[in-house]
């Protein structure tokens, strides 16, 4: 089975899907990153979906856990390189993603991964 590889930089974990998503392979990477946050204490994930033709409701579902697992364990997500083909099939399925941050590019999600990251720390005080 494939697996897809997670990457630590600093305190995020960035995942590039380069391959083609069955529910298996996400399933994996669902467990996988959920392992990796907590191993890591990384305080984000940032899903890089631009290799991605087809996202279909399974794995739009999928990113919404993965959003929603790494919130409990603190850690924020955000999902960058959505095609404008796979944001209108998201949307035709009636899946909003409404847990999942969405950025253009990567520097865009990292950008949002540090300002929820300042937020959250300013409220803290």
């Amino acid at each position: 089975m494939d697996r897809i590889p997670i990457l630590r930089v600093g305190d995020i974990l960035l995942v590039t899907i380069q391959v083609d998503m069955h529910d298996q392979v996400a399933t994996a990477l669902e467990e996988d990153l959920t392992s990796r946050i907590v191993a890591t204490g990384a305080q984000g994930v940032l899903i890089d979906i631009s290799a991605l033709e087809i996202v279909d409701s399974f794995i739009g579902r999928m990113l919404d856990n993965i959003a929603a697992v790494s919130r409990v364990l603190d850690a924020d997500t955000v999902v960058v390189g959505m095609r404008p083909a796979v944001a209108i099939t998201l949307v035709e399925l009636g899946l909003s993603l409404s847990g999942v941050k969405t950025a253009l590019d990567v520097d865009r999600g990292l950008a949002l991964i540090a300002r929820a990251r300042q937020d959250s720390d300013d409220a803290s005080d």
